[in-house]
């Protein structure tokens, strides 16, 4: 199970059954750490707007492509970073039978 869906559950006996952070967390087999976990990581809107734009104009560009032409525009960006934004948005190369 993901941090996220254990930090819902969590949050969620805890509101519903008034229970405290700690035996709800011990319910669900998950540390205390993990709850109070705050993402460091920045906003990504503009990344994931020129991501789309691309993949509307260009059908055919699979990740690594879109990868060259975000490079081309100057944005600092990692691979693995865009294949993870190119797949949470559901894109994917469309092969032509």
């Amino acid at each position: 199970m993901k941090p996220v869906w254990k930090r819902k559950l969590v949050g969620g006996m805890c509101g519903e059954w008034d229970v405290s952070i700690r035996r709800a967390c011990r319910a669900f087999l998950c540390d205390t750490s993990t709850y109070h976990y705050k993402s460091r990581r920045s906003g990504q809107a503009e990344l994931e707007l020129r991501i789309k734009e691309i993949c509307q104009t260009q059908v055919r560009y699979g990740y690594r492509r879109v990868l060259v032409l975000l490079r081309r525009d100057g944005l600092p960006v990692n691979v693995k970073r865009v294949y993870r934004i190119y797949r949470e948005m559901g894109l994917q190369l469309r092969h032509s039978e």
